[in-house]
């Protein structure tokens, strides 16, 4: 019998899975569009508490991407942002009560949900990469392969690269290991790297305390911020919500719990990423949601029960606590390299979710998608990728 909470090691490594896809939006958010800090991080482990004792095996908590992602690229305000959560909040709320979720997930064939899972992992690949050799986007605005380093480069090698090297052959070797998980050890690894190497930025303003998250630290969106929200960054999010933190993540949950998951089905996944937003909100956060990727991520590092959702939630809570909107300072000692180590080991993961689909048109479908996704976005290769799996169930047509 599953345990419904483990606290171990593997539990422990698990649980720092998807540093690499949360720390660089939540930070470039906190930085470039001046959400708050404490209240950012609260809100996520709060998240990350409440899921799993929902829900009762790992869940993943991720940033919104497209809002994310829209919203550093071009300096939106934090009230933007804060329109855009209570805007999805609304709305998956009214699509998972009403259990319209529930037929687009009946109604979405298998190869379309690989196809997700494919493109996700990619993406995710991608770019953990781009982490490693310093082209991201955070890094590019930073304006430095590893921002948070003195040193830049070894010779003549980007400091990034061998530090990502070396993370990725020290995984490789102890992925399967159980008394040495990779994923602390490359976390751990890495905090030193910081500690040694790190420009500790903000170490000499760092004070242990007692500090609360400020609770409403946002002025309340306007109607323009309603209006801009809705239409530059919801309504791209949505499909891709859809498609991957909803079906694909509760898709990925019960192939790798099965009984354990039945609590994550389509409806109440809507409804978790609406409580997620309202409470974000409310405490200066970012849009947030699961994600298949997640999931794959804390999964491969060693999660298997929701003990390591206590274990990321209440250590982010504590961070709060103790450091307030200091918390940044802890967090710049992880190099974004070994964040890139994660995102390509869990990307991995992920995307050879695909090799189940036996038959040429399944095939086709996903690679389809994965096409899409990468010359426009994920929510377009899923739109797309239902019209073609629909069109290829005739025995007219072939690939």
């Amino acid at each position: 019998m599953t345990h419904r909470y483990t606290f171990n090691r593997l539990e422990l490594a698990g649980s720092l899975g998807d540093l690499g896809t949360l720390l660089p939006l939540a930070i470039g958010m906190i930085l470039i569009n001046k959400l708050d800090p404490a209240g950012l991080f609260f809100s996520v482990g709060l998240y990350y508490i409440l899921a799993g004792i929902y829900f009762g095996v790992t869940v993943p908590v991720q940033p919104m991407k497209v809002v994310g992602a829209y919203a550093i690229a071009m300096g939106l305000s934090a009230s933007q942002i804060m329109a855009s959560s209570l805007w999805l909040a609304g709305i998956f709320i009214v699509i998972g009560a009403t259990g319209a979720m529930d037929l687009i997930g009946k109604y979405t064939p298998k190869p379309v949900v690989r196809g997700v899972q494919l493109s996700t992992g990619v993406l995710l690949m991608a770019e953990g990469v781009k982490f490693m050799i310093g082209t991201s986007k955070f890094q590019l605005m930073a304006k430095a392969a590893e921002p948070f380093l003195t040193v830049q480069r070894l010779g003549p090698l980007p400091v990034g690269i061998i530090i990502g090297g070396l993370g990725g052959l020290l995984t490789l070797l102890l992925l399967e290991n159980r008394k040495l998980p990779a994923g602390l050890l490359v976390v751990c690894g890495g905090v030193l790297i910081g500690l040694i190497m790190g420009t500790r930025e903000g170490f000499e303003q760092l004070r242990l305390g007692l500090h609360l998250p400020p609770f409403l630290p946002l002025p309340f969106p306007s109607a323009a911020d309603f209006a801009s929200a809705l239409l530059i960054l919801v309504l791209p999010q949505i499909p891709m919500t859809m498609g991957n933190a909803v079906i694909a993540y509760a898709d990925l949950s019960n192939q790798y719990f099965g009984e354990a998951s039945r609590r994550v089905t389509y409806r109440s996944a809507c409804v978790s990423i609406a409580i997620a937003n309202f409470v974000g909100f409310l405490f200066g956060g970012m849009p947030l949601c699961h994600g298949a990727g997640g999931l794959a991520a804390h999964h491969r590092f060693g999660a298997r029960t929701a003990g390591s959702n206590l274990l990321i939630g209440v250590f982010f809570i504590l961070l709060v606590i103790f450091f307030g909107n200091r918390i940044l300072t802890v967090l710049y000692l992880l190099p974004m390299s070994i964040l890139g180590v994660l995102l390509i080991f869990a990307g991995g993961q992920l995307a050879l979710t695909v090799i189940d689909l036996k038959d040429r048109k399944g095939l086709f479908v996903a690679v389809m998608m994965l096409g899409i996704t990468l010359a426009a976005n994920l929510a377009a290769g899923f739109l797309v990728g239902l019209v073609i799996a629909y069109l290829l169930k005739s025995e007219r047509l072939s690939v």
